[in-house]
């Protein structure tokens, strides 16, 4: 594993460079075409701003986990998943400019989802062989197709989504550089994602020059639910566990308190923790860099549990407690 650092180190510069690149080009196409996100009452940005940065982001993810599975055997089966990440995103982008029913979309996903389980190894257990295989499977596709919606949902700031996947993917390549020796592609393919991640956020940390977009957010979300699966998986459940956590908390909590309320869970609104945030009067900035700031504590967390085992799972509840305290300590400025 000495060679993994580096050679991850060597992915991440080079995928945030293409992804940077990418996206500029893509910026200013859709500045050119007007496929813009027109700010109205549950927007938290207040000027026009081209959506669609998936169709840089997207693509080069793709193609760098291609590199990367052809690199170590695995192109077969990682190209079912990567191949229904790009169908997803043709449908996400449809999405975009055309709104598809809430059936349309949740339908396409859970056939991604469905390739993306029968691409697995028939032995590779998600929740460690606590559960029979089918079971397992069944409860690994209903959490993967709910991760792919809160990674949408979540995408609501500037910066958020880009501050995500760099910690899902910095987190997930240090866990396999400390705890899972034997599968270095996961390490390298987590390094992609840090780098995606990190590259978008040049263009869209506030004040954003894009968003994601479905386009970008339904796509990222499933690959990235799919490496956290692939960890857990691979034994580093904890990990895969911990490093979402925050968003896991944030998207569950709003749609529970929403469905309390007899409320339609699937339509847009802003109660998320971070948006209230927003709406109580601190910037995108603030509010991205706190999420920053928590998942390095998660981060840590995460790794601590390769020595520590679940007890790592406490410093991590309350690494969210406080996230989601301090989002929330402000009410909502008035209209």
């Amino acid at each position: 594993m000495a060679s993994l650092v580096p050679t991850a180190g060597i992915i991440v510069l080079g995928v945030a460079a293409a992804t940077a690149a990418a996206t500029w080009v893509v910026q200013c196409e859709l500045r050119r075409r007007a496929i813009l996100d027109t700010p109205n009452h549950r927007s938290s940005h207040s000027v026009p701003t081209p959506r669609g940065g998936g169709l840089a982001v997207t693509p080069v993810l793709l193609l760098a986990w291609l590199g990367i599975g052809l690199a170590h055997g695995d192109g077969v089966s990682l190209a079912v998943v990567l191949a229904a990440a790009l169908a997803l995103g043709a449908l996400s982008w449809v999405d975009d400019l055309r709104n598809l029913s809430a059936g349309v979309r949740l339908g396409g996903q859970f056939v991604a989802v469905a390739a993306g389980l029968a691409a697995f190894p028939a032995d590779a257990l998600v929740f460690q062989g606590l559960l029979p295989p089918l079971l397992d499977r069944i409860l690994a596709g209903l959490a993967w197709l709910w991760f792919v919606n809160l990674f949408n949902f979540m995408d609501g700031i500037d910066g958020i989504s880009g501050v995500q996947m760099a910690a899902i993917g910095l987190g997930g390549l240090l866990s396999v550089a400390v705890g899972a020796g034997g599968v270095p592609a996961l390490g390298l393919s987590a390094a992609a994602l840090a780098g995606a991640g990190l590259g978008f956020l040049l263009l869209n940390w506030h004040p954003a020059k894009i968003f994601l977009g479905d386009v970008g957010s339904v796509p990222v979300g499933y690959l990235s639910g799919w490496l956290l699966f692939a960890l857990a998986a691979a034994g580093l459940w904890l990990p895969a566990l911990i490093l979402p956590a925050y968003y896991l908390a944030d998207a569950t909590l709003t749609l529970l308190r929403r469905a309390a309320r007899g409320e339609r869970v699937w339509r847009a609104h802003r109660e998320h923790f971070y948006q209230r945030a927003v709406a109580a009067g601190r910037s995108h900035a603030q509010v991205s860099g706190a999420i920053a700031f928590g998942n390095l504590g998660l981060l840590v967390c995460a790794l601590a549990s390769l020595k520590i085992g679940p007890w790592a799972l406490f410093p991590a509840a309350a690494v969210v407690v406080a996230l989601i305290a301090w989002l929330g300590s402000r009410r909502p400025q008035a209209a």
